[in-house]
């Protein structure tokens, strides 16, 4: 499993000693201060020490370092405490989890209960939430249910993009990296002023990646592994007055690459290490082609969308408008079983070839905002949400021809939120907000009677909001929240492929509760927040996935409780070396004793089972939850006299137990997985240019991220090492 590079091993040598010759310097005496963040949690610019709820942002550097190695956006996993995202799809449709809370559901058609806003436009499909990130202004993350202000009502959570704006300055920059496994990464934006009222920005991505991993079954090399993706955005802002502000943004991807490589029989028996099957450059596939010297695993999506942002100030209120229109399609195929009934590796019953993708998908947002401007102690917004998709997707499981299942889904929302000062110290808010959800299904397959009368699901729910901020002095507040959401019924009809029904589940609703305290000490060169939080979900929505019956089914929990901590920190030890720290701890629990479902095919379950097949859930943790994550940044400076400087920067993560299915198994979890990164580097001295090393999963760390259960003891890991070099050059 070792790589046995020689220049892998001088460029590693060489980052590890720049690195610690940079750390031993010596430190400058003075120190900085912490600069300010601003967020948007509350649809309008605050400190981020003032808002009254968990709140976490990324940096441009942490950001552009996560990134440089051609990396998706499940890369943000870990990065923030209690937010993971894993796929089971390659490089599109991320599931993400905030506090434990999400869906394991890797069916296309899957409702999550984390949005994801990217330029205020909620991307509600899994495949839309893959989005790339490039030219981007701000990361966000709003933890905890956001039912009122944003999205469509999310029970766990917001992630917020939002692109660099276009401006009257001109500025034009440009990244360039390169390394192993033919790993590129190139991006770029140039924008300023059109007219004295009118600006524009353009940027692009183009990733790369060579096919690393060798077919032994079929005996083809650099079969796979592989990926070319490409993203633009336009992005046009008039502004022919103080109190009118236009922005117009169409963009668009196109993805051709390797779906996930699934591989037999690499976990356990009895444990969850990775075993001698697992060959981080080999796999011995049967399947997942059209011809066997073709590509395996197949994936391949092309998306375009638009939006149209409009706010006038009025004087006392402020209108906006937000318009989005997105729509995507394309399919992944894959070798599921991860091997051949020949010569495995390992026993595997029966061979798994399937392909799922969109034929089509449109999506259609409408938001209307109104805030007032007045100054004083109140603060009032109010505003209405539209949001209709339709969309087909096609399952073809190769024994027969594909099922095309159509769903079409309509919701409305009315919000208000205020905020009242009742002393220089004390605030208090709170919001209301309804809504109403509507989905539809027809299908068709060669294994079912059509469904040519839509199978309808309906619910609504007022969600609401109380908060209290508490300013001890000018730099200690503390807080406290209480929160529902609402998560709308789903219907799930990927098992009318397989000539099984579709499932359904009714709607999941969370009350939250959180408390926590924001601190700026040692003369602002230390921010420390912390919180606690504990929610109680009713009729949760879990995805029973797997199994020895190979299905998907919605299934309704009489209930569900987490509880756990949260903490982000950042300090300015001096002008040169800044640290930044996560850590969270959640303890997450279903709550049914009668709940069960269906067990993996060859795996060591460890719970009570009926006899038949099935395991008893009742106390489990929920899947994909971590109980604790661990982050650290560090980025130490040597300022040089002709203004140039020498710079360190390295990223670490930690993750604890986490459980892959809805049952527990010996197997089926990880313990531990861990990465670091590291970017040893020099600024020029006219700011103009940086030039830089950079190793990603620098200790080559093999992490387990999920599992096939239905046939045999199937895994999916993470990216090996990737070493490189960076160039940028930025021009203002």
């Amino acid at each position: 499993m070792t790589r046995g590079h020689a220049n892998t091993k001088n460029l590693t040598k060489f980052l590890l000693l720049s690195a610690a010759a940079v750390a031993s310097a010596t430190l400058p005496a003075r120190a900085q201060q912490i600069e300010e963040v601003v967020v948007t949690a509350q649809r309008y610019a605050q400190n981020e020490q003032d808002v009254p709820m968990s709140v976490t942002t990324l940096s441009n550097e942490q950001v552009n370092s996560i990134f440089e190695s051609g990396e998706d956006i499940k890369a943000l996993a870990n990065h923030v405490p209690n937010v993971y995202a894993e796929s089971s799809n390659g490089r599109v449709a991320p599931r993400f989890y905030i506090r434990g809370l999400g869906n394991t559901d890797f069916d296309l058609a899957a409702s999550q209960p984390v949005s994801i806003i990217y330029d205020g436009v909620v991307m509600e499909n899994t495949i839309l939430k893959s989005s790339p990130l490039f030219d981007i202004q701000d990361v966000e993350v709003d933890r905890g249910p956001q039912g009122t202000l944003f999205g469509r009502n999310s029970t766990a959570g917001v992630i917020k993009f939002t692109s660099v704006r276009p401006s009257q300055d001109f500025e034009s920059t440009m990244t360039g990296s390169y390394g192993e496994l033919g790993t590129a990464n190139l991006e770029g934006a140039v924008g300023g002023a059109l007219t004295d009222t009118v600006s524009a920005r353009i940027s692009g991505l183009w990733q790369h990646r060579d096919n690393y991993i060798d077919n032994a079954y079929t005996g083809v090399n650099n079969a796979l592994g592989g990926y070319d993706e490409r993203a633009g955005r336009i992005q046009l802002l008039w502004q022919p007055s103080d109190d009118l502000s236009v922005l117009l943004n169409v963009h668009g991807r196109s993805l051709s690459g390797t779906a996930a490589i699934f591989r037999a029989n690499i976990i356990g028996p009895g444990n969850n290490h990775l075993n001698g099957n697992y060959v981080w450059n080999k796999v011995y596939f049967d399947g997942g082609f059209v011809t066997p010297t073709s590509q395996n695993n197949p994936q391949k999506y092309d998306g375009i969308g638009s939006n149209a942002q409009i706010t006038y100030n009025f004087g006392p209120v402020k209108l906006t408008s937000i318009t989005g229109y997105e729509e995507t399609h394309g399919y992944s195929r894959g070798d599921i079983d991860g091997g051949n009934m020949v010569t495995g590796p390992g026993f595997i019953p029966f061979p798994s070839d399937t392909q799922d993708g969109l034929t089509y998908l449109h999506q259609y947002t409408q938001e209307l905002h109104l805030a007032t401007n007045a100054g004083g102690p109140l603060f009032w917004q109010v505003g209405a949400f539209y949001f209709d998709t339709d969309y087909e997707d096609a399952t073809y499981p190769f024994f027969v021809g594909p099922t095309f299942v159509r769903q079409t889904n309509i919701s409305y929302a009315v919000f208000g939120q205020s905020s009242y000062k009742v002393t220089d110290a004390l605030t208090l808010e709170a919001g209301v907000r309804w809504t109403t959800d509507t989905k539809g299904m027809t299908a068709n397959g060669p294994l079912i009677a059509p469904i040519t009368n839509p199978v309808r699901l309906s619910g609504d729910n007022v969600s609401w909001d109380v908060s209290a901020d508490y300013a001890v002095d000018d730099d200690v507040r503390l807080y406290a929240r209480v929160a529902t959401g609402f998560r709308a019924p789903s219907i799930q009809g990927r098992n009318l492929a397989f000539g099984s029904g579709y499932s359904t589940a009714r709607s999941e609703t969370i009350t939250s509760y959180e408390a926590g305290v924001k601190t700026e000490l040692l003369d602002h060169r230390i921010r420390f927040n912390m919180d606690g939080f504990t929610y109680y979900l009713q009729h949760p929505q879990f995805s029973a996935i797997g199994g020895a019956f190979n299905s998907v089914i919605l299934e309704n929990a009489r209930a569900g409780l987490a509880y756990g901590l949260e903490a982000d920190a950042e300090y300015a030890v001096t002008d040169n070396f800044l640290l930044t720290g996560g850590a969270s701890w959640t303890h997450t629990e279903i709550r049914d004793p009668s709940l069960k479902t269906a067990i993996c095919a060859q795996c060591t379950v460890e719970n009570p089972t009926d006899g038949a097949g099935n395991a008893y859930l009742n106390g489990n943790p929920f899947p994909q939850a971590p109980d604790y994550m661990l982050s650290l940044t560090a980025r130490y400076g040597i300022p040089l006299a002709n203004g140039g400087e020498i710079f360190a920067y390295t990223d670490w993560w930690l993750q604890g137990y986490t459980n892959f299915f809805l049952y527990k198994s010996a197997e089926f979890h990880t313990n531990g997985n861990y990465e670091g990164g590291l970017r040893v580097g020099y600024k020029f001295p006219d700011k103009m240019f940086e030039l830089a090393a950079y190793a990603r999963n620098i200790t080559n760390k093999a992490n387990l991220q999920g599992g096939i259960d239905f046939n045999n003891n199937t895994g999916f890991v993470g990216d090996p090492r990737v070493i490189g070099i960076e160039l940028t050059a930025h021009v203002q």
